[in-house]
């Protein structure tokens, strides 16, 4: 995933925008001088991910040989010998869409006011997608699911390439882009009955391009389901993080615990 492209548009289009950053009747407080350092460490990160990988060791026919499908564990047992490369040519309509997603969010005109902001979080959302992805498939070392395909071209299974099937970073990406949208459309549009058609949106495009995944023999269950993780949890926790503190149910009040007087202090994610 060529990730490093797309970040340095993204942070090019924060550069221009940061000085409208702190919109009036904002739920998100965001900073450049915070946010873009954070940006461009992802980048950084990506970089070194993507070096990790570059150097990855292939598989040897004798390892390729050596693979048996009665060893992959039970539940990504029935992906092992996947392969199609339709599904793999299909799998990318849906990811490339997502990263569209938060960029039409911007012609609602309560998240339009807001453009600076919701692209700092969109490019700060996608950095650390991105440096977790290339970090992890650089350092971990698992066959895809067409390795074990007996029909599958033995160049191919021998490539660095299907050497990083840990974790689904397709799956992530679209995920974060996705559940972005969907948290920050809700938090800009509170009372919106769009709100459960967004959210159905998030939740089912990444889960169709993970499906795709797997048919294609890419990546194994628990790849996507890692990545769908990562991505989801991702897109919602750099917005919720960011906003504003009178735009949170955070109390503290006396209370007695055990019999004890102290504070209880509640933080509830809205």
């Amino acid at each position: 995933m060529k990730f490093r492209a797309y970040f340095l548009v993204i942070l090019l289009i924060l550069a221009v925008k940061a000085s409208f950053s702190q919109d009036n009747g904002s739920p998100y407080r965001t900073s450049f001088k915070v946010d873009a350092p954070i940006i461009v460490g992802g980048l950084g990160l990506s970089y070194l991910g993507f070096t990790m990988i570059k150097d990855k060791d292939p598989l040897t026919e004798a390892e390729v040989a050596s693979l048996s499908k009665s060893d992959v564990n039970f539940l990504d047992r029935g992906i092992a010998g996947n392969f199609s490369k339709r599904a793999d040519d299909a799998s990318y309509t849906p990811f490339y869409a997502s990263f569209a997603m938060p960029v039409v969010m911007l012609l609602n005109k309560n998240v339009g006011r807001h453009a600076g902001q919701v692209l700092t979080l969109y490019g700060e959302t996608m950095a650390i997608t991105g440096a977790l992805y290339t970090l992890t498939a650089g350092a971990v070392n698992r066959p895809r699911p067409l390795v074990y395909d007996s029909n599958a071209d033995i160049g191919k299974k021998m490539s660095k390439n299907s050497q990083r099937s840990f974790f689904a970073g397709h799956t992530a990406a679209t995920a974060a882009a996705t559940f972005l949208t969907a948290k920050v459309f809700g938090d800009l549009n509170p009372d919106s009955r769009a709100k459960p058609y967004v959210w159905a949106a998030a939740a089912v495009i990444p889960a169709s391009v993970g499906y795709l995944r797997m048919k294609a023999g890419q990546h194994f269950i628990t790849d996507n389901i890692v990545g769908y993780a990562i991505g989801a949890g991702t897109g919602i926790l750099v917005p919720q993080l960011h906003k504003r503190l009178n735009n949170t149910n955070l109390s503290i009040a006396p209370a007695r615990v055990f019999g004890e007087q102290g504070l209880m202090v509640t933080y509830d994610l809205k």
